[in-house]
């Protein structure tokens, strides 16, 4: 019931129905407080790609610029006049645009991205805006404008923006309830984009680090919500001992990729020796190995462990009509062009009217002095009869302006001066407006065809502002890494078989074999029960164990045989079987599952080896032969939860191996897949064949280096440097063509690798820097294309190979292939088999027209 309200006797006080209650005030404030930190601070604006702080940084040095650097300082002071959060947030942002390097010219000490390194304090450093930033950033008459915080000044509500800053800048804030990320794309990429996207052509854009490195966006889903980046340090290898580090992941710095290498030296997740930081003009840290640490091993543990590989998840969110959107990166793209587009047709609009009107006064001048109007008006005793005597007088040529006079042009008719009149040239005036027309009728024709006129402006904008800007990323294609394989041996794996112990604590019992402490271990104990645990200080996995290792899963190549006695009929049973994949800490019964089941035999064989036994029955045994071989061999290989063969059904004494197996797997075929630079037997890339223990591969490298490795799968492979890779064979004969840097001129050698040191490297070609190597085959008759430059002419020349020059030591230089100038040497794809063989059944001389592989000749470098 309403109280009386003192005031106002006998009136009822309605003011407690109008109270919000205090949940209701907290729930409208948090709301605007969401909102004010995601218009304001965090989530930019997409019409010019900048946040408030960014824009009024901007308007601020705009109105200081006076073509000279100012100090930081007072930058900062300007900017505060529209940024009411103080000077430390200004400061920040200031240097984040300055580091970026495309609005802002610095000078002095600004830090390091790369390094982490801060800048000098605002009273130290200059700055002033870009010339690139004031051709596309500022317009005044196409900036829509708003009063400053306290009511003195105008900012503008956003920046006439001629160019997708947001995306070449990339962005990053964390709001309420919402958060961006925005990665940098590349200056030239965005250019050449926003061409495409005038052409009604759809784009897809990839972003472009400052930092460099090698990035996979396989999973960029256009910078939306759930998409990812994987981004990897430049790591090269100076020799077997040495790594170097040369470009760093976006969002690190050459201090935290430090921190986190030694922080997995520590754990022992890898093995180094020294890590030495010789950044300078350049990124650089040097990496020592351990003794014994293979590089390429080393160089996969430090992607797996530490910071040298960064996944980055991108979330593009902008702001449209003061609301947060979220588009992908080529939508954001597509929306910067049209509003450009847009602006640039503004900017022809008020550019025709000025024209316009400067062509409508320069008439208006030549025919008030021409016609001598000016002359009518010394009798006129009043300002009204002066207007109206000159109007009068212009009566006649009306008609041919596309406007009506008014007041206002005849009062700037009066205000010419005498001297003007007297001195006026009708030849000039008549240039001057020759000169404005043809200015005019271009605007209009930019206007007709703005697409082409878009188009030319950012042409333009590439050719003045793109050189230096070229891509720093190398996009590439990353392969997954196991970390359980790249790890290194940090702990030793020991065992007590009698009492069913396994651990890196057993320091007293068996040791087993180095082990990392990310590895699973197998258990296989006597009563026929397999487990997989993984590795710690000290855990029960059963009594009587009969063998333990390292579990790899998947390993198909690993191969078990086993004989057990059967619990319940007490035949003696045989199997072959692989364990591929288990569930950890989970039992697994390799025998029928009687109760009584013992195991005989075991053996763990890495390459499916089938060995010979000797079966030894018991003295009371009803077997006339109570001695017999078992060749494995004969076994199928199976599951782990098959039963077996039946061996004997007469009781066992014991069984002894007679003679070792070899393989009945046959060799791996080996893949090599060049888009991420490994090997695999999962039959991508190019077959380079079936390889066994002792075979090797053999890679030719561009700067004239061979190369002898194994087929491990860890080994890994820089595509961009390989010239050729292939399964060695030492019987094979190189034929080989390089440019010799020395005396610029070509040479072919043909030789045989003599030597058999594995993954050391031996150059074949002359020494100078500018040699390199151009041809290299292993075919019994190579062939090559070359185009010849005799004088103004060219012609192509066909060369046999094995024709030219004999097998000679691989140290040898090797013949001149041509007297002439080489420009380039174009592949013949050899003739297949069957080629040969039809051309034979049809008595074929041996002029043949050879074909020409075209995607090897697209290859080749031009070299002049």
């Amino acid at each position: 019931m309403n109280e009386e309200n003192p005031l106002n006797p006998g009136e009822r006080d309605d003011s407690l129905h109008d109270s919000i209650p205090v949940t209701g005030m907290y729930k409208d404030w948090f709301l605007d407080y969401a909102s004010y930190v995601i218009l304001e601070r965090a989530v930019p604006a997409i019409e010019d790609g900048l946040k408030p702080v960014q824009r009024r940084i901007l308007h601020a040095m705009k109105e200081m610029d006076d073509g000279r650097f100012n100090k930081v300082a007072n930058i900062i002071g300007q900017s505060m006049q529209y940024h009411p959060h103080g000077d430390a947030s200004i400061g920040d942002a200031i240097v984040n645009l300055g580091q970026k390097d495309l609005l802002i010219e610095t000078q002095g000490n600004w830090g390091d991205v790369r390094t982490g390194d801060g800048s000098a304090a605002a009273r130290y450093i200059e700055a002033r805006l870009s010339k690139f930033a004031l051709e596309v950033v500022f317009n005044p008459q196409t900036t829509e404008w708003q009063l400053s915080y306290d009511g003195r000044k105008r900012e503008p509500v956003t920046l006439p923006m001629k160019f997708p800053l947001l995306l070449a800048q990339g962005v990053e804030g964390i709001a309420v309830g919402l958060s961006t990320k925005i990665l940098p794309h590349n200056f030239c990429e965005l250019i050449e984009g926003s061409i495409q996207v005038l052409k009604g052509k759809r784009t897809h854009i990839l972003p472009d680090f400052a930092t460099g490195g090698q990035a996979d966006f396989s999973e960029y889903n256009e910078g939306q919500r759930g998409g990812r980046v994987k981004v990897r340090a430049r790591i090269e290898e100076a020799d077997n001992k040495t790594l170097l580090i040369k470009d760093i992941p976006y969002g690190t710095t050459t201090n935290s990729l430090i921190d986190s290498i030694i922080k997995a030296n520590d754990k022992g997740k890898i093995k180094i020796k020294k890590v030495v930081d010789n950044t300078a003009k350049d990124v650089e840290i040097q990496i020592q190995l351990a003794p014994g640490q293979s590089p390429d091993m080393t160089i996969d543990a430090l992607y797996a462990f530490t910071d040298c590989e960064i996944s980055i998840s991108p979330n593009a969110c902008v702001i449209i009509d003061e609301k947060p959107v979220f588009l992908s990166v080529n939508d954001i793209l597509a929306y910067n062009t049209d509003q450009t587009k847009s602006l640039l047709n503004r900017e022809l609009e008020i550019r025709k009217g000025e024209l316009m009107e400067k062509l409508l006064f320069s008439s208006l001048e030549k025919i008030f002095i021409e016609n001598r109007i000016y002359r009518d008006i010394e009798e006129c005793e009043t300002w009204e009869a002066v207007i109206e005597t000159i109007d009068r007088g212009l009566i006649p040529f009306k008609p041919q302006f596309y406007r009506e006079i008014t007041k206002d042009d005849i009062i700037r008719l009066t205000e010419i001066k005498i001297k003007r009149i007297s001195k006026f040239d009708t030849f000039k005036a008549d240039e001057l407006m020759r000169k404005l027309q043809e200015e005019l009728d271009q605007v209009l024709h930019d206007l007709d065809h703005l697409t082409d006129y878009a188009i030319n402006y950012y042409k333009k904008l590439l050719e003045k502002y793109g050189k230096g800007r070229e891509r720093k990323t190398e996009i590439r294609t990353f392969d997954n890494i196991e970390a359980t394989v790249v790890a290194a041996n940090n702990a030793k794996l020991y065992v007590n078989r009698s009492d069913g112990f396994i651990g890196h604590g057993l320091k007293k019992d068996e040791f087993v074999c180095d082990c990392s402490d990310l590895d699973d271990i197998i258990v296989f104990r006597r009563d026929g029960q397999c487990v997989v645990s993984r590795i710690q200080d000290k855990v029960f996995v059963g009594k009587d164990i009969i063998h333990v290792a390292v579990f790899r899963k998947g390993d198909e190549r690993m191969v078990y045989n086993m004989a057990y006695v059967d619990g319940k009929s007490g035949r003696t049973m045989v199997k072959r079987f692989q364990v591929l994949s288990v569930t950890r800490d989970r039992e697994y019964d390799l025998t029928k599952g009687s109760k009584g089941s013992k195991v005989h035999y075991f053996t763990a064989n890495p390459n499916g080896e089938a060995e010979i036994v000797t079966i030894y029955l018991t003295q009371g045994a009803k077997a006339r032969v109570k001695v017999f071989d078992f060749d494995f061999s004969t076994l199928e290989i199976k599951g782990r939860g098959a039963g077996g063969n039946i061996l004997t059904k007469y009781p066992v004494r014991k069984i002894q191996l007679k003679m070792e197996g070899v393989s009945t797997l046959g060799g791996l075929d080996i893949y090599y897949d060049r888009s991420v630079g490994r090997l695999n037997t999962d039959e991508r890339g190019k077959l380079l064949g079936n390889f066994l223990g002792d075979d090797r591969i053999v890679v030719f490298y561009k700067n004239g280096d061979y190369e002898l490795t194994n087929f491990e799968l860890t080994n890994r492979f820089e595509p961009e440097s390989i010239l050729h890779l292939e399964k060695f064979d030492p019987q094979k004969v190189i034929s080989a063509i390089y440019f010799d840097g020395g005396s610029k001129s070509f040479m072919v050698k043909r030789f045989l690798i003599e030597t058999s040191s594995l993954n050391k490297k031996f150059n074949f070609i002359t020494d100078h820097r500018q040699s390199k190597l151009e041809f290299v085959s292993t075919d019994n008759q190579p062939q090559v294309k070359a185009l010849i430059k005799k004088g103004k002419e060219r012609e192509e020349n066909e060369y046999d190979l094995d024709m030219l020059i004999d097998v000679k030591g691989w140290k040898a230089i090797g013949n001149k292939l041509s007297a002439h100038e080489i420009v380039k040497i174009i592949p013949i794809e050899p003739r297949k088999e069957e080629e040969k063989k039809e051309e034979d059944e049809l008595g074929v001389g041996s002029t043949v027209d050879f074909k020409i592989n075209k995607e090897d000749d697209e290859d080749q470098m031009n070299l002049f």
